[in-house]
């Protein structure tokens, strides 16, 4: 059995459903908008309804306010831990399975992770939050 594809052919009529499904997204889709403006009602504008509220009240103070970025170093930390744990666990499942070449390009994966939590420790002691 060999691996080849037609794509002129057999290939062509595997993607039939999802253009089915696209177009059926298109005919249902246009129509019902366009019936919901048809038949919506028109109102005035009122410029209360657009101003910013805080339940009910209009609001009152700055819009932005300071954060504490005491915990900043644990979230940097914590985000290039979680994308190097989810590729180590992956690796480490196929690592009798595939050839030892492919170590390497793991090592500059992780040389770059490491730099990475390096240089946001780096950042965070620069702060003084560390």
């Amino acid at each position: 059995m060999s691996a080849t594809f037609n794509l002129a052919g057999e290939t062509a009529t595997q993607f039939l459903p999802i253009l089915y499904l696209f177009g059926f997204g298109i005919l249902a889709g246009v129509p019902s908008i366009v019936l919901s403006r048809l038949l919506m009602t028109r109102r005035r504008y009122n410029p209360v309804k657009f101003l910013p509220m805080e339940c009910g009240q209009v609001p009152s103070g700055e819009g932005r306010s300071h954060f504490m970025m005491q915990y900043y170093s644990y979230i940097l930390m914590f985000v290039v831990f979680d994308v190097m744990s989810i590729f180590l666990y992956a690796w480490g499942v196929t690592f009798f399975s595939i050839p030892k070449e492919a170590t390497l390009p793991m090592m500059g994966f992780l040389g770059i992770m490491f730099a990475a939590m390096g240089y946001a420790l780096f950042l965070a002691g620069r702060k003084g939050i560390w």
